[in-house]
Order: C-alpha cells, then sequence, then structure tokens
C-alpha cells in the first residue's frame, strides 16, 4: 500500500449496527480524498481487541480516530487512554434515552484523557468527519483548499435557498 493510499483516519465502532450512522463519516471522508478504515470493536464485549486497535494505529499510519458507541459509550475513553492520537467521539442513539446517554458519557471524560465530542447521530458523525479533515488540513494543502471550497459552497447553497424563498414570497 503506497502512503498515499494508507488509512489517515480510523472510524471504530461499538457495534455493526452504527454503520447506519458512522456511513455518514465514510461518505465525507471518501468526498474529500481521505483514506480511512473501518472497524467494530467493543470496549465491553472485545476489551483486548480494542486495546489493541488503540495501541497499534499510529504505526498503521493513523492521525486521528473517530469513534461511535451508544449507551455507556467508554469506547471513545478506552481508546483515548491507549492512544495519543487524537480522539473524536460520536454518540449513537441506540437507547431509549436517544443518545444522551452516549452524549454525556463522552463528554465526562476525566483530565487527561481527551474525547473530542460532535453532536448525536448522523450530524455527529459527518461533523466528526469534518472535524478529523480538519485535523490533517494542518499539514496538508491540497486538504485545506478543499475545506475552503467546502465551506464556500455551504455559503453558495445558504444564498440560494435565500433567492428561492425571497422569489415565492416576491419579497
Amino acid at each position: 500500500m503506497t502512503d498515499a493510499n494508507r488509512p489517515q483516519v480510523g472510524i471504530v465502532m461499538g457495534s455493526d449496527s452504527d454503520l447506519e450512522t458512522m456511513s455518514e463519516a465514510a461518505r465525507v471522508l471518501k468526498k474529500f480524498g481521505v483514506p480511512f478504515e473501518i472497524e467494530v470493536s467493543s470496549a465491553h464485549r472485545s476489551p483486548a481487541r480494542t486495546t489493541e486497535y488503540a495501541r497499534t494505529a499510529i504505526e498503521r499510519g493513523l492521525k486521528v480516530l473517530i469513534v461511535a458507541a451508544g449507551g455507556a459509550a467508554h469506547l471513545g475513553g478506552v481508546i483515548a487512554a491507549e492512544t495519543t492520537l487524537p480522539v473524536i467521539g460520536v454518540p449513537i442513539p441506540s437507547t431509549t434515552l436517544q443518545g444522551l446517554d452516549s452524549l454525556l458519557s463522552m463528554v465526562q471524560m476525566p483530565g487527561g484523557v481527551p474525547v473530542a465530542c460532535t453532536s448525536i447521530g448522523k450530524p455527529g458523525a459527518i461533523n466528526a468527519a469534518l472535524f478529523a479533515i480538519e485535523i490533517l488540513a494542518l499539514s496538508d494543502r491540497e486538504l485545506a483548499a478543499k475545506l475552503v471550497a467546502h465551506k464556500e459552497d455551504l455559503a453558495r447553497g445558504v444564498a440560494e435557498k435565500s433567492a428561492k424563498v425571497k422569489r415565492e414570497f416576491q419579497v
């Protein structure tokens, strides 16, 4: 595998049921041309696998980890405890609390074990991928230019929607 194709971002999910949400992160990374790997590993059901994944992430060339979990959502914290890479958590709305439990688990990390945390569900997965891209873009001018174009596209979309609303009401 060439360095250009070597994964830079790891997406880790506590369960394959998280894939529907995390496919949004994968879609964004693909759009920006950022190579990634994807893994299912549970902090509770496969702790040795999770620890091994985190401990070997740097030697595999990863630079940022996106971690998705529902319920108690300890996966991000366990991974953050085992690596020096930035960890971005995505709370999954998997219980009757609809992700609030996951959100609180992720943001209540003890001092010294940081896990950045996005919003719950698909918007969080999208933002986690964009945040990972922003981190990578600090040392990648081509990726930084893609981010600028992305922001311009967002702004253009808002202007187009505004013009459409104005036309509808003839303001």
